[in-house]
Protein backbone atom coordinates (compact mmCIF):
# COMPACT_ATOMS: atom_id res chain seq x y z
CA UNK A 1 0.00 0.00 0.00
CA UNK A 2 1.35 3.39 -1.02
CA UNK A 3 0.40 6.26 1.28
CA UNK A 4 0.72 10.05 1.27
CA UNK A 5 0.31 11.56 4.74
CA UNK A 6 -1.11 15.07 4.78
CA UNK A 7 0.34 18.08 6.60
CA UNK A 8 -1.72 17.74 9.78
CA UNK A 9 -0.37 14.31 10.64
CA UNK A 10 2.90 13.87 12.56
CA UNK A 11 5.63 13.65 9.92
CA UNK A 12 7.48 10.95 11.86
CA UNK A 13 4.48 8.65 11.35
CA UNK A 14 5.62 8.12 7.76
CA UNK A 15 9.00 6.80 8.91
CA UNK A 16 7.31 4.52 11.43
CA UNK A 17 5.01 3.17 8.72
CA UNK A 18 8.01 2.53 6.45
CA UNK A 19 9.59 0.51 9.26
CA UNK A 20 6.46 -1.67 9.15
CA UNK A 21 6.77 -2.21 5.40
CA UNK A 22 4.44 0.52 4.09
CA UNK A 23 5.48 2.77 1.23
CA UNK A 24 4.58 5.96 3.09
CA UNK A 25 5.68 9.55 2.59
CA UNK A 26 4.67 12.73 4.34
CA UNK A 27 3.97 15.95 2.45
CA UNK A 28 6.79 17.59 4.41
CA UNK A 29 9.29 15.01 3.12
CA UNK A 30 8.49 15.68 -0.53
CA UNK A 31 8.41 19.47 -0.52
CA UNK A 32 4.62 19.79 -0.22
CA UNK A 33 4.37 21.12 3.34
CA UNK A 34 2.36 24.09 2.13
CA UNK A 35 0.74 22.53 -0.93
CA UNK A 36 -2.94 22.93 -1.68
CA UNK A 37 -5.30 20.03 -1.14
CA UNK A 38 -5.78 19.84 -4.91
CA UNK A 39 -2.02 19.51 -5.47
CA UNK A 40 -1.80 16.79 -2.82
CA UNK A 41 -4.65 14.85 -4.44
CA UNK A 42 -2.99 15.19 -7.84
CA UNK A 43 0.37 13.96 -6.52
CA UNK A 44 -1.28 11.01 -4.77
CA UNK A 45 -3.19 10.14 -7.94
CA UNK A 46 -0.04 10.32 -10.10
CA UNK A 47 1.89 8.07 -7.71
CA UNK A 48 -0.93 5.65 -6.94
CA UNK A 49 -1.03 6.62 -3.26
CA UNK A 50 -3.92 6.85 -0.83
CA UNK A 51 -4.10 10.13 1.10
CA UNK A 52 -4.28 9.97 4.90
CA UNK A 53 -5.56 13.23 6.38
CA UNK A 54 -7.32 15.01 9.23
CA UNK A 55 -8.95 17.37 6.72
CA UNK A 56 -12.55 17.01 5.48
CA UNK A 57 -11.85 19.10 2.37
CA UNK A 58 -10.42 16.12 0.47
CA UNK A 59 -13.77 14.30 0.49
CA UNK A 60 -15.49 17.45 -0.78
CA UNK A 61 -12.97 17.88 -3.60
CA UNK A 62 -13.44 14.28 -4.70
CA UNK A 63 -17.22 14.63 -4.62
CA UNK A 64 -17.15 17.81 -6.73
CA UNK A 65 -14.78 16.37 -9.30
CA UNK A 66 -16.39 12.93 -9.63
CA UNK A 67 -12.91 11.40 -9.44
CA UNK A 68 -12.44 7.68 -8.95
CA UNK A 69 -8.98 8.07 -7.39
CA UNK A 70 -7.10 8.51 -5.17
CA UNK A 71 -8.59 6.93 -2.08
CA UNK A 72 -8.69 9.23 0.94
CA UNK A 73 -8.78 8.18 4.57
CA UNK A 74 -9.84 10.94 6.94
CA UNK A 75 -8.90 10.34 10.55
CA UNK A 76 -11.23 12.29 12.81
CA UNK A 77 -9.01 11.83 15.87
CA UNK A 78 -6.77 14.78 16.62
CA UNK A 79 -3.80 15.10 18.93
CA UNK A 80 -2.27 11.69 18.30
CA UNK A 81 1.51 11.61 18.36
CA UNK A 82 3.53 9.84 15.68
CA UNK A 83 3.56 6.32 17.08
CA UNK A 84 -0.14 6.05 18.01
CA UNK A 85 -1.04 7.61 14.65
CA UNK A 86 1.09 5.08 12.76
CA UNK A 87 -0.47 2.24 14.74
CA UNK A 88 -3.97 3.54 14.02
CA UNK A 89 -3.21 3.79 10.31
CA UNK A 90 -1.94 0.19 10.29
CA UNK A 91 -5.11 -0.97 12.08
CA UNK A 92 -7.29 0.85 9.57
CA UNK A 93 -5.41 -0.56 6.59
CA UNK A 94 -5.66 -4.09 7.99
CA UNK A 95 -9.44 -3.73 7.76
CA UNK A 96 -9.90 -1.86 4.47
CA UNK A 97 -6.84 -2.48 2.24
CA UNK A 98 -8.90 -4.04 -0.56
CA UNK A 99 -11.42 -1.20 -0.46
CA UNK A 100 -8.64 1.41 -0.59
CA UNK A 101 -7.14 -0.32 -3.63
CA UNK A 102 -10.52 -0.07 -5.41
CA UNK A 103 -11.13 3.62 -4.65
CA UNK A 104 -12.95 4.86 -1.55
CA UNK A 105 -13.25 7.69 0.86
CA UNK A 106 -13.11 6.53 4.45
CA UNK A 107 -13.77 8.33 7.68
CA UNK A 108 -12.52 7.08 11.03
CA UNK A 109 -14.09 8.58 14.15
CA UNK A 110 -12.89 8.83 17.75
CA UNK A 111 -14.30 5.38 18.53
CA UNK A 112 -12.29 4.05 15.56
CA UNK A 113 -15.43 3.18 13.62
CA UNK A 114 -14.73 3.23 9.89
CA UNK A 115 -17.27 4.51 7.36
CA UNK A 116 -16.62 3.83 3.67
CA UNK A 117 -18.02 5.26 0.47
CA UNK A 118 -17.01 4.05 -2.97
CA UNK A 119 -15.62 6.49 -5.49
CA UNK A 120 -16.93 8.30 -7.43
CA UNK A 121 -19.11 10.09 -4.88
Amino acid sequence: MKLLLDQGLPHRSAALLREQGCDAVHTREIGMAEATDEAILERAHQEGRAVITLDSDFHTLLARSGAIAPSVIRIRVEGLRAEPMAQLILQILAKITEDVAEGVVASVDATYKIRLRKLPL
